[in-house]
């Protein structure tokens, strides 16, 4: 089957995995610290939702830990994509740009 027979759910490169997970993340460059949950993460992007409203095009550096304590933690640089507002605050669609080591 080729990628133009496929549903459109399932012609992403990556598989979204639900997480429901803490994170925190700095702006890049500015230090600012903003926390969210991580709905959603793939090997392309995540999806969080955050008090913060911030403009597509921003970058971060995410750090995403297990409540379980284990490890590795998931650090990556990203950047958002979209924003969507909601009742209770604001769901970001981000790009990972790279994984940090």
């Amino acid at each position: 089957m080729s990628l133009g027979d496929r549903a459109f759910s399932e012609k992403r490169d990556f598989i979204r995995m639900k997480i429901d997970t803490p994170l925190r993340a700095q702006i890049t460059g500015d230090g600012i610290a903003v926390d969210g949950l991580c709905h959603e993460l793939s090997g392309g992007g995540m999806r969080l939702e955050t008090t913060h409203s911030l403009p597509p095009g921003t970058e971060l550096d995410v750090t995403i830990s297990s409540e379980h304590g284990h490890n590795p933690t998931l650090r990556a640089k990203t950047r958002v994509t979209r924003v969507h507002a909601e009742h209770s605050g604001y769901v970001l669609g981000m790009e990972i740009l790279e994984i940090l080591g």
